[in-house]
């Protein structure tokens, strides 16, 4: 568990020690907010302490329907709200060559007695990440040993440390610090927390891209003899199970996007910049997510053309066969014709008792067939590749 308290432009982690301990230190706030940030298998176990915690900061007590969500594994991405918080749940799009992947996962070459080729789309895996937005506090259940939420955390921490300490002043452009800056408001630290997740899977473009390329040069060479069609259907299966995914996450975050429009600057814990501020920044994680699920459709499209590129490929190899196997049956046929006819048993057959009888008939059956390689080399019945 990690928590992170908010006031300005400074950002503070708390001590690192038991959950229960560290629960027990928050407080009310009033000029700041906080993240709390846990494991799935950190909110199972102390359950309890953590909605005790919500309960003594933020007078608020979640929903058993919403705990049971933040404890799902296997839910697709969401977006609901009730009269104190709001909980999106976020499906992480990670790879192993990303800094999610676990090294102690991977199948060891030796171990195997062979080396992996897994596909780079094979390896491309997806879990939830639960967020909870209050007025003062960011509450985030992340997956088991989440490399995001750290290396997100570092990235804000060197921020703070990068960021001037007075307030900015009424010259100076909020838009220039606010996008490496400290977030001023939960839902602000949630959707970068978005943001960084789909744009790890931006990153993932150039090996997606290479991957297939692969696939498509192995595919169309002529010394190839057979694919690796059940890689490559595996390929197909997770890239469309991936355009869901980012389906859902569009629809949670256009939800979003509607959520902020009804929010109530009354309270004073938000007001018009702010908000404007949120809608920006979730509009710019709706084009995010919306450029994913376009490179995940060319990719799939690439993918059915580099198979149908491979069978056209093969059927026009095929022909080619066929029609040299063809010229070559028109050029013996004939030859084969004239062979019939001097093995037939008549005892009077023209040139069978002449000396040079032999060599005539060979003479006459190649010049028939120089003539017809002529003929259909003329006609294009026959070409060099």
């Amino acid at each position: 568990m990690r928590i992170f308290t908010f006031q300005g432009k400074q950002v503070v982690e708390s001590p690192q020690g038991e959950v229960p301990d560290m629960l027990q230190n928050l407080a009310p706030m009033e000029q700041q907010f906080t993240w709390l940030s846990c494991s799935r298998a950190e909110f199972r176990k102390h359950q309890a302490e953590v909605q005790a915690a919500l309960l003594k900061t933020c007078a608020v007590e979640l929903v058993d329907l919403h705990v049971s969500d933040l404890l799902n594994p296997h839910l697709t991405s969401g977006y609901d709200f009730t009269s104190k918080y709001d909980v999106l749940i976020f499906r992480r799009l990670a790879s192993p060559g990303a800094a999610e992947f676990d090294e102690s996962s991977r199948p060891h070459p030796q171990r195997s007695g062979r080396k992996s080729h897994t596909p780079i789309l094979k390896r491309i895996d997806t879990s939830p990440i639960g967020f909870i937005v209050l007025d003062r506090m960011l509450f985030s259940v992340h997956p088991d040993d989440c490399a995001l939420r750290d290396s997100f955390a570092n990235r804000l921490l060197l921020a703070a440390s990068q960021a001037p300490a007075q307030p900015i002043g009424p010259g100076v452009d909020s838009r220039s610090t606010g996008a490496r800056g400290v977030p001023n408001h939960p839902a602000d630290l949630m959707l970068r927390i978005v943001s960084h997740a789909v744009d790890g899977f931006l990153l993932l473009r150039r090996e997606l891209s290479q991957q297939l390329d692969d696939w498509q040069a192995k595919l169309l060479s002529p010394s190839a003899r057979s694919a690796n069609w059940h890689a490559l259907l595996d390929a197909r299966q997770t890239l469309h199970q991936l355009d869901e995914t980012c389906e859902d996450q569009r629809g949670a975050i256009k939800a979003l996007i509607e959520a902020l429009k009804t929010w109530s600057q009354d309270d004073g814990l938000i007001d018009a910049h702010q908000r404007d501020l949120l809608q920006v920044r979730s509009r710019d994680v709706l084009e995010h997510i919306e450029r994913v699920v376009h490179h995940v459709n060319q990719l799939e499209h690439n993918a059915e053309t580099a198979v149908e590129i491979h069978f056209n490929a093969q059927s026009h190899r095929t022909n080619e066969v066929m029609r040299t196997l063809t010229v070559l049956t028109a050029v013996f046929l004939p030859l084969n014709l004239i062979a019939g006819i001097f093995g037939m048993n008549f005892e009077f057959i023209p040139f069978m008792h002449m000396s040079n009888g032999f060599w005539l008939a060979i003479a006459a059956m190649g010049v028939i067939a120089i003539g017809l390689t002529v003929f259909f080399l003329r006609n294009r019945y026959i070409e060099r590749d």
